[in-house]
């Protein structure tokens, strides 16, 4: 299956800095996709590219195999960590403008937008100046002016910034909704917990090259270290050659837990059945690393040896 979008050996500077170089990725279409880095890695220079504000200095962006055109950007919905809604316009009269410029007729534009603003009970301030909105509101308005028109493509940059839990689980359930129906999402965030829960693939980009890239599952048991997390009531005490106590906590009432390394070439049950010989087990399991860890670790693993040794 062709990807709905590809970004080909795109390169980007500005005067002396260095945005992009040569980054290359294939987002699969009706997927989920992360797209992660510190700031200033370049994440955004590569959305301003996708989104045609900016152009590409080398290299070039492919949307479901043709060269990115002026043409395909009706079918791309963006909402940018900057909001940009005009505070002294009504709610109703600029989300009515919004989807005219996305190629609504006004009959569906007011029906969709009638739809949108019950769902997410703002049916009531359809009158009001956008100013008067809180600022979970107002974003609320700019995710429906993002999505109203029913893009294929959806980029999302920092969408939970703003929203209080309750919001923010509205948003990340609307965002699964809109995966099931069809659209493809690039979700661009520092929420790690939220890239672990939403997404099927991710791409990580440091200091202008992408470092990293591939499903979610495969990218965590990629950078799996052979430990194991155990929990029981006893004294814990491993010296074998084959194990690593990495840490232990001594916990109330006898109790414990600890993380313990396996060396190359044994097995989990190797280490089960010595544990069973010596302690009460209650829990036993791989500690495979979150999204968190791995972008933490491979971060500073492309990072400068002066400037990583700054971060630790």
């Amino acid at each position: 299956m062709i990807p709905i979008l590809e970004a080909i050996d795109v390169r980007k500077a500005y005067a002396n800095h260095v945005a992009l170089s040569g980054v290359s990725l294939a987002i699969p279409e009706g997927s989920i996709f992360g797209l992660l880095g510190p700031n200033g890695a370049g994440k955004t220079s590569l959305i301003r590219i996708i989104t045609q504000i900016t152009g590409a200095d080398e290299g070039e962006i492919r949307f479901r195999g043709e060269r990115l055109n002026p043409g395909h950007g009706i079918q791309i919905g963006y909402l940018p960590e900057e909001r940009g809604l005009y505070k002294k316009m009504k709610v109703g009269e600029q989300l009515l403008y919004l989807a005219q410029l996305r190629g609504l007729s006004r009959a569906d534009a007011v029906q969709r937008i009638k739809h949108w603003l019950l769902r997410f009970d703002l049916k009531g301030w359809a009158e009001k100046n956008v100013e008067d909105l809180s600022k979970g509101m107002q974003q609320k308005v700019q995710f429906i002016a993002t999505v109203m028109h029913q893009p294929s493509l959806i980029i999302l940059d920092e969408p939970f910034s703003g929203f209080d839990p309750i919001n923010a689980n509205l948003i990340k359930d609307e965002i699964l909704e809109l995966r099931k129906q069809g659209a493809t999402i690039i979700f661009s965030t520092h929420r790690m917990e939220s890239v672990e829960e939403l997404c099927d693939n991710i791409a990580l980009i440091n200091r202008s090259r992408k470092v990293l890239d591939g499903p979610v599952g495969v990218i965590r048991n990629q950078f799996k270290t052979n430990t194991y997390e155990v929990e029981g009531k006893g004294k814990l005490m491993v010296i074998h050659p084959d194990f690593e106590v990495i840490e232990q906590i001594e916990r109330e009432n006898g109790h414990f837990f600890a993380r313990v390394q396996l060396h190359a070439g044994v097995r989990p049950n190797d280490l089960l059945r010595y544990l069973i010989g010596s302690v009460e087990v209650e829990a036993f399991r791989e500690k495979i690393p979150s999204i968190n860890e791995i972008f933490i670790r491979r971060v500073r693993e492309t990072m400068p040896e002066t400037l990583a040794e700054q971060t630790v």
